[in-house]
C-alpha cells in the first residue's frame, strides 16, 4: 500500500505534528490540503517549499461552523476528491478551576469547539464523502491526556481528546464494512513550537522526568505513524490507539 498519487487533508497543518505529516506525506508522493487558522506566514513557507501542484492551503477558524463547512469544500473541490484526513488542530488554553466562572466556560465552550465538535463535523463530512468512494482514512489526533487525565488547567483538554477517542472508536465499529477506517494517534510531549517553551518553563524541568525515554517525541515520528496508517497497511488495526508518549503511561 502506498500514499502517492493520494489527497489528504490535514488540519492544524502549519506548524508542529502538521507540518511535519505534510513534509511526510509529500514525501510519500501525495496531494496535501493544508489547513491553517492564524499562521499564515507558516502556512506560506510551507507552500513555497514544495510548490502549487502538491500543496493546496486554506484558511479557516475551527470555532465556526461555517469556517468547518467551507474548508471541507474547498479542500475536496481542490482535486475533485480526498482520500483520507488528519484532524491534528487543537487548541491548548490554560483554564484553572480558580479563575471566573464566565471565563471557565468560555475555556471549556473554545476547546470542545475547537478539540471535539470541528472533528466530529469534519469526520462527518468525510462518511459521507468516503462512501461514495468505495471507503477513506480518518486519523483523529488525540492525546496521552484523554487516557490518563492531565493537569488541573487542562481537565477541558483531556475531556475533549477522551470524546476524540469514543468518537473515532465508534466510527471505526459503524463503517468498517463500508472501508472507512479510523485510527487514534495519542501523543504524549512532543517537541514542537508550542510544545517546548513550556517545558523550559522555570518549574517546569521534571515534565520530561516522568518519560522514561527522557526527552519530548520528535514530531516527524507522529508523522511516521499517520502516513502508514493512511496509507492503507494496516487496515484491520482500525480503531486502534497509537502511543507516542515514550513509555509514559501511568505517571
Amino acid at each position: 500500500m502506498t500514499n502517492k498519487d493520494k489527497v489528504y487533508l490535514v488540519t492544524g497543518a502549519a506548524r508542529g505534528i502538521g507540518a511535519a505529516t505534510v513534509r511526510r506525506l509529500v514525501a510519500d508522493g501525495a496531494r496535501v490540503v493544508v489547513h491553517y487558522n492564524s499562521s499564515a506566514e507558516d502556512a506560506g513557507a510551507l507552500a513555497s517549499e514544495f510548490g502549487g501542484e502538491a500543496l493546496k492551503v486554506i484558511q479557516a477558524d475551527l470555532e465556526k461552523d461555517a469556517d468547518i463547512d467551507a474548508l471541507w469544500q474547498a479542500a475536496v473541490g481542490w482535486r475533485g476528491h480526498l482520500d483520507g484526513i488528519v484532524n491534528n488542530a487543537a487548541l491548548m488554553v490554560a483554564s484553572d478551576p480558580d479563575a471566573p466562572l464566565d471565563q471557565w466556560r468560555q475555556d471549556w465552550q473554545r476547546t470542545l469547539q475547537v478539540n471535539t465538535r470541528a472533528v466530529a463535523d469534519l469526520c462527518r463530512h468525510a462518511i459521507l464523502h468516503f462512501k461514495g468512494r468505495g471507503g477513506g482514512a480518518i486519523v483523529n489526533i488525540a492525546s496521552r491526556a484523554g487516557f490518563r487525565g492531565d493537569f488541573p488547567d487542562s481537565m477541558h483538554y483531556a475531556a475533549s481528546k477522551g470524546a476524540v477517542v469514543a468518537l473515532t472508536r465508534s466510527i471505526a465499529k459503524g463503517y468498517a464494512k463500508e472501508n472507512i477506517l479510523a485510527y487514534i494517534v495519542a501523543p504524549g510531549w512532543v517537541a514542537t513550537e508550542r510544545v517546548l517553551p513550556k517545558l523550559q518553563e522555570p518549574g517546569n524541568e521534571n515534565l520530561l522526568g516522568e518519560v522514561p525515554m527522557g526527552q519530548a517525541a520528535p514530531p516527524e515520528e507522529v508523522a511516521n505513524i499517520i502516513a502508514f496508517l493512511l496509507s492503507g497497511a494496516a487496515r484491520h488495526a482500525t480503531g486502534a490507539t497509537f502511543d507516542i508518549n515514550g513509555a509514559s503511561y501511568f505517571h
